[in-house]
């Protein structure tokens, strides 16, 4: 089953310094029916504007990952972390047994970034940070897995039993993925016009995807997006 959300659906959230849209329930946006996709529980699309931020704020068991397309967010946490994390680079942090953190864009550009909540394998772990830069040619073409709890070679790792990979297709390339039935797999399409199986993707559209044991990703022109592989799970509780 593939269920086709537009871009115009989506709960849009803006401040003087953020404008954001969540793609499930978080914060004043409230709506039982769109908690999450199995184990994924919050992705936000956010512009932040220059000198502006998220001051420090507590979060516990949840696997945070940060993955900024242009410009810069700088991470500052109670353990003592701090990293100014860049497009073409990935922050996880897992939130475990309890931690704060601030998320600041310091810089005179505004970041435009994707933050994404996995709900964890194990509860009250000793929270833990990570960050990587990584070479846009590798998910050219490809699924590139960026973060995954599943044992994949040269990722960065996280406490969940999935993975977030990156992907950026030329016009005309297609690739397959074959996600197993048992799974449930989320796209969100950043630039570009995307195929999936039957259903068509434009920029910004999600795809929400369950049951299928294959599936068949096909780029009309170039395009980029995120695919997330998730295991089911239980109800999700809400978030202010």
């Amino acid at each position: 089953m593939i269920r086709l959300i537009k871009a115009s659906e989506r709960y849009l959230h803006q401040r003087s310094w953020l404008h954001t849209y969540f793609l499930f329930s978080f914060a004043e946006y409230y709506d039982p029916n769109n908690m999450q996709w199995g184990a994924l529980r919050v992705f936000n699309d956010d512009l932040i504007d220059p000198h502006k931020g998220f001051a420090m704020h507590p979060h516990d068991n949840a696997e945070v990952v940060t993955i900024p397309l242009s410009g810069e967010i700088t991470h500052e946490d109670s353990a003592g972390n701090r990293g100014t994390v860049r497009a073409n680079e990935v922050q996880r942090m897992s939130a475990g047994s309890g931690i704060e953190h601030s998320e600041c864009n310091h810089s005179d550009e505004p970041v435009h970034l994707y933050q994404i909540w996995i709900m964890p394998r194990m509860r009250d772990i000793e929270p833990s940070y990570d960050q990587r830069a990584f070479d846009p040619s590798s998910w050219r073409n490809m699924l590139f897995p960026l973060v995954s709890g599943e044992g994949m070679h040269d990722t960065m790792t996280m406490n969940a039993d999935a993975t977030i990979y990156r992907s950026h297709l030329d016009a005309g390339r297609q690739i397959d993925y074959m996600p197993g039935t048992d799974r449930c797999v989320f796209v969100y399409l950043t630039s570009g016009r995307l195929q999936v199986d039957d259903s068509v993707l434009e920029t910004n559209d999600q795809a929400r995807i369950s049951g299928e044991s294959s599936l068949h990703i096909k780029a009309p022109e170039e395009s980029e997006f995120i695919l997330v592989d998730v295991p089911p799970a239980g109800p999700a509780e809400r978030i202010e």
